[in-house]
Order: structure tokens, then C-alpha cells, then sequence
């Protein structure tokens, strides 16, 4: 049947609980302009196994302009632990 392998992933991704369900901040680890210094971060986080949910890990990119060159920051989820 068309369009059941997508609805199947769609639900998959819907019951597993993400990083927003849980209290808690995104934490900065790493802030680079290059962005093959924050790939070479990334792998080390994932070798180390300090980050083995992928759910958990946020990159964000500022995007440049004349005064401001582009930059990327690595961010980690942090529970709350109180909740």
C-alpha cells in the first residue's frame, strides 16, 4: 500500500519521547566559525560516548553577514533534576 512505510516511521517518531517532553535547558558545549571543527567535534562526543542520543544533541547555525561571519554552536540537552 503507497505512503505505509511513512505513516509507520511518522508513528514510530511520534512515541518516542524527544528531548521537549522531559524538562530541561539545551546546554552549549562548543562554539566554532568552521565548520569541520565542530564535525570533528561531533565525532569525538559520539566516540567518547558522552552524547548517545542523537535527540540530544542540537547544532545551531548563526548565519553571517558583512560584520558577522557565520558560526556554529553544539548544544546538549540537560534534564532537569528535579522533574
Amino acid at each position: 500500500m503507497p505512503g505505509q512505510r511513512r505513516r509507520k516511521e511518522r508513528q514510530q517518531r511520534d512515541e518516542r519521547p524527544g528531548p521537549e517532553r522531559v524538562p530541561g535547558r539545551w546546554e552549549p558545549l562548543f562554539e566554532s566559525q568552521e565548520h569541520a571543527e565542530v564535525r570533528d567535534f561531533l565525532r569525538r562526543l559520539r566516540s567518547e560516548g558522552t552524547a548517545t542520543d542523537p535527540a540530544g544533541i542540537r547544532i545551531d547555525t548563526f548565519c553571517g553577514r558583512l560584520t558577522h561571519p557565520t558560526s556554529h554552536r553544539v548544544s546538549v540537552y540537560v534534564p532537569d533534576p528535579s522533574a
